[in-house]
């Protein structure tokens, strides 16, 4: 039986929610939004303004720290590894302590914790004070992270799915705003924008201090050990394979910051032009999120089992490599209307990564809670992050000697190629694991439509 016709726990009625031929009768997201209870509606700005908060500061760091600090190169770098490294390398401490002292604390603590890294970045010149305030805002987002999407996934009850596609939305929208944001803001100076963010992130832990209620997983067990906690989490096998099968998803969507700029910049140069065709991927690839998401979710659960939603979103996501293979060796060009269309299967390969992502994004999620069982869903998050973040690192570093490798050997297409196999590899893996009974079964209910 379709999973969008008669789910496991299938989706609450609500009055007016569709029309007689199953449509939906109110359009908006906001509405969309609105139809949860204030928790969760809580949770999806709460995202939005991180996000906000976190691109109107982060893409102008390293411009700060070069040139109005005139940091090294190397100190530049050991800024911005130090913050990725703290908040992949704490995302599994972030899960546990939220499934032991419940979800608010850490939000509330991962907000308050960012606030004052942003506030030093400001402030602070030598480079001991931006390591630390670097470091801060990355355990911040191990804190908080977690412990949002197992908030999120328990205030949703059966209707996960639906929520997890906003909560994509929502956090597509603070990527798209941020940056301009802070455009306008470090156009002032950058101490401007990091105030500005602080305020934000100050607001938010005020904001849920006073309206997030205490919440804890449910089934969790009462009076576990921590070493029981981690052990039922570690002994997952069928979670350990999934998380292993999706990790190459995650390098192939990071290659919209690595692989698609760097091409774009060998066709069209490093100038204005070249800045500009590189800022398309990214508002390509928002839009479509915006504008898609929850009609993407909606016809994929009519459509498709979750499983089939996972493969379909891999296989998507390897086609989109597909573009730039075809045309990775044309010659660079220099503006006008010869760059405009060599952009374009960089354009098509960003959109496909864009719609690929919005398929797979509320599945996964959803997978993920299933295949906890419904116990410890924080700790298993922050570890699926840990375990993606990983892969991110390890791919990007194979992907660029590819590119390199590639190019010194006159063929230019087999990096992309290279990538169309991972995507397809990671479909096979999911079909696979479908198939042998490994996913279990997913009980969020896919948006109605």
């Amino acid at each position: 039986m379709r999973y969008g016709h008669r789910p496991l726990g299938g989706p609450r009625e609500h009055p007016g929610d569709s029309d007689g031929e199953g449509r939906p009768a109110v359009n908006s997201l906001w509405r969309q939004a609105r139809s949860f209870d204030t928790t969760v509606q809580l949770l999806l700005v709460n995202q939005l303004a991180i996000n906000l908060g976190f691109y109107m500061l982060m893409p102008y760091l390293a411009v700060h720290l070069s040139g109005t600090l005139v940091l090294g190169a190397w100190a530049v770098g050991l800024v911005l590894g130090l913050r990725n490294l703290s908040q992949q390398g704490m995302f599994l401490v972030g899960g546990l302590l939220a499934d032991r002292f419940g979800y608010r604390p850490l939000i509330v603590a991962g907000c308050a914790l960012r606030t004052v890294g942003f506030a030093a970045l400001g402030v602070v010149d030598s480079l001991p004070g931006l390591l630390a305030a670097s470091a801060a805002t990355g355990l911040a987002g191990a804190l908080f992270n977690p412990a949002v999407r197992a908030y999120l996934a328990a205030g949703a009850g059966e209707r996960r799915v639906e929520a997890f596609a906003l909560f994509h939305v929502f956090y597509q929208t603070g990527i798209l705003l941020g940056p301009l944001v802070g455009l306008a803001l470090t156009a002032v100076s950058f101490p401007v924008t990091c105030a500005v963010a602080a305020v934000l992130f100050g607001l938010l832990t005020l904001l849920q201090l006073r309206w997030l209620p205490a919440r804890k997983g449910a089934a969790d067990p009462a009076g576990a050990t921590w070493r029981e906690q981690a052990g039922a989490v570690l002994r997952n096998r069928p979670f350990w394979l999934f998380a292993a099968a999706m990790t190459g998803s995650y390098v192939l969507s990071f290659q919209i910051y690595l692989a698609l700029p760097l091409e774009t910049t060998r066709l069209v140069g490093d100038g204005t032009y070249g800045t500009a065709a590189t800022s398309a991927l990214f508002v390509v690839s928002g839009l479509v999120a915006l504008a898609g998401q929850m009609r993407i979710t909606a016809w994929c659960g009519r459509t498709w089992t979750p499983h089939r939603c996972l493969v379909a979103g891999l296989a998507l996501m390897a086609a989109a490599f597909l573009p730039p293979a075809l045309t990775a060796g044309a010659v660079p060009v220099r503006g006008g209307w010869e760059a405009a269309l060599a952009l374009v299967p960089l354009l098509a390969c960003a959109g496909l990564l864009a719609v690929a992502t919005a398929v797979l994004y509320p599945y996964e999620m959803d997978t993920i809670v299933a295949l906890s069982g419904g116990r410890w869903v924080a700790t298993h998050y922050g570890l699926y992050n840990t375990v993606c973040g990983v892969g991110i690192t390890v791919g990007n570093l194979a992907t660029g000697a590819v590119l390199d490798a590639g190019r010194d050997a006159g063929a230019a297409a087999l990096p992309w190629l290279v990538l169309v196999l991972v995507g397809a590899g990671c479909a096979g893996a999911v079909a696979a694991l479908a198939r042998s009974g490994n996913l279990g079964v997913t009980a969020g209910a896919a948006v109605r439509a």
